[in-house]
């Protein structure tokens, strides 16, 4: 009875071993594939050739930026 009990247990053993290798496979198979497959980088040097930027562009699009950011006030260090 002891000895049956006991091979059930290593048994169940050798199965999760198997299971633990499958499991590690199977997230080396993933990491394989989210990893860098060293496609060539496309620049963006030279894509706004030709176009002109004005001091106005800038000023609109910082306002646009920054105009969800609340504003607070500094904060002052009182002296000791």
């Amino acid at each position: 009875m002891k000895q049956t009990a006991l091979n059930g247990t290593i048994d169940m053993l050798h199965k999760i071993e198997t299971i633990e290798k499958e499991i590690v496979d199977l997230k080396l198979t993933v990491l394989k594939k989210l990893a860098p497959t060293g496609k060539k980088v496309i620049s963006l040097k030279g894509i706004l050739k030709g176009v002109d930027i004005t001091d106005e562009d800038v000023t609109s699009t910082k306002k646009s930026l920054y105009s969800k950011i609340p504003k607070t006030k500094p904060f002052k260090i009182s002296p000791i």
